[in-house]
């Protein structure tokens, strides 16, 4: 299971930038809120905004890989690329499994060696990308075995409907208005909505996005599992990992509950100790992504103008992210000697499917220390080097370790950040589950473009 070591958070190992190790003890009053807390969120358990902590248990998930594997095996072999389109939440997720689970060459093995299509996820409308993208498609198996999956709750997000309507476009060019819908397969709302309009009149396979689970909690459902499982990925593995993990987070006592020590830690450094910037640090390049995913999770769900009771608050963390060992030769010059304002988490990995061995035989004296060693070793001594480093320059940081990097493992992962999340919400009085302040530039991006109904908002920017 993962573990994490927050010793370097407290003061006998910072001094003042840290939190006295008894102020988080289960009997203090960090201790009795994370109590309260942890029964607070066990009664509105799966209910409302919570449904994501169902998604690694029966029936949820029984319900979703009972429709993902069966629609999996249908459509394996007929594709040689899958494009998935979303944003945000509908995005993030899949490439983070994607590059967490699967080798960073995957799409340019050859079809016989990959165990599903080539993954491409179009998560902006950038032009360029998305034109390179699509032209690289055809030129390589061609649309007739290019499979596309719409992730879009409502259907009306501008930037998947852009997206949908073109590469809708091209699939009817090259297959024909009566055969190209067999290449669509859309996740959204099972009953309501523009998309499953679209869906139902058209005849596209679809995957339903739970009621009550918001896009950046929604990785653990169709939205994040199709693909992964097209691809490969044993969801089933990463639903048990995370069904673990939440059994952990289900614990009453602080110290035996590592979500809500992680939320403690943060919060508390952020408000008292004014460490309000929250880095993410993995020490292996295919966790690099699910820090991404952990941006997201954290900045719309805590960055928040107004508590629960209607008062101005403006609360919130800014999370980084960074590589190890890339960004020690770029941020951690800032982390280390610039304002003492961050939280840095390393994510440590045990052991690597693959190590790289590194020879001997150049005969430099100044490089013999590393022959008969491996990259995995020496990446591994760099992180714990930047730990102490950290350390001895006070700055508040902490290591969760993965025994590998496996399904289970990511699984786990996820649903820790997601407790995590939900427990650092209630700490800061705020809906970890609303963004309001994202509504405004969807409303000025519809006036803009001409939507009916949003003219007010052309003027408004027109006139700024």
């Amino acid at each position: 299971m993962l573990t994490i070591d927050c010793t370097n958070c407290y003061t006998d190992a910072i001094g003042d930038p840290g939190l006295d190790r008894e102020t988080l003890a289960n009997s203090s009053d960090s201790g009795r809120l994370a109590s309260d807390l942890t029964a607070e969120l066990d009664s509105v358990r799966t209910t409302g905004w919570t449904r994501w902590r169902g998604l690694p248990f029966d029936p949820m998930k029984s319900d979703h890989l009972g429709a993902i594997n069966p629609l999996v095996s249908k459509l394996q072999g007929r594709f040689d690329n899958m494009i998935v389109l979303g944003i945000g939440g509908s995005a993030l997720g899949n490439t983070a499994l994607q590059s967490a689970l699967n080798p960073p060459t995957w799409n340019l093995l050859p079809n016989e060696q990959r165990k599903g299509p080539r993954l491409f996820v179009l998560d902006n409308v950038d032009p360029t990308a998305v034109a390179h993208t699509l032209r690289f498609i055809e030129q390589s198996g061609g649309l007739e075995r290019t499979l596309i999956n719409v992730v879009s709750k409502s259907g009306e997000t501008a930037e998947t409907a852009a997206q949908f309507m073109c590469c809708r476009d091209m699939l009817i060019n090259a297959l024909g208005k009566e055969n190209y819908a067999r290449n669509i397969v859309a996740i959204t709302d099972p009953e309501k909505g523009t998309m499953r309009t679209i869906c139902d009149n058209e005849g596209y396979e679809t995957l339903p996005v739970p009621d009550g689970v918001g896009g950046r909690f929604s990785v653990l459902s169709p939205v994040g599992l199709f693909s992964a499982s097209m691809c490969g990925i044993d969801i089933a593995a990463l639903l048990d990992g995370a069904a673990a993990m939440d059994e952990r987070c289900s614990a009453s006592a602080l110290n035996d509950n590592p979500a809500a020590m992680l939320a403690t830690l943060f919060v508390r450094l952020g408000l008292e100790n004014g460490k309000t910037n929250h880095v993410m640090m993995p020490y292996a390049n295919s966790l690099y992504l699910m820090a991404d995913w952990f941006r997201q999770i954290w900045a719309e769900s805590l960055g928040k103008q107004y508590n629960t009771n209607r008062e101005e608050v403006f609360t919130g963390f800014t999370p980084i992210k960074a590589l190890g060992a890339t960004d020690q030769h770029s941020q951690i010059q800032l982390y280390r000697e610039g304002p003492n304002d961050k939280v840095i988490a390393l994510l440590a990995v045990e052991s690597f499917d693959e190590d790289v061995p590194i020879p001997s035989g150049l005969g430099v004296d100044s490089l013999a220390y590393l022959e008969g060693s491996s990259l995995g070793q020496l990446l591994d001594a760099e992180r714990r080097a930047t730990t102490y480093a950290l350390t001895h320059s006070q700055r508040p940081n902490l290591t969760i370790s993965f025994p590998k990097i496996d399904a289970h493992h990511i699984g786990e992962f996820i649903q820790l950040w997601q407790m995590a999340t939900a427990y650092a919400g209630l700490m800061l009085g705020i809906d970890a589950y609303d963004q309001p302040a994202v509504e405004l530039g969807k409303q000025a991006t519809f006036g803009l473009m001409g939507r009916a109904g949003y003219e007010e908002w052309a003027a408004k920017v027109a006139s700024f």
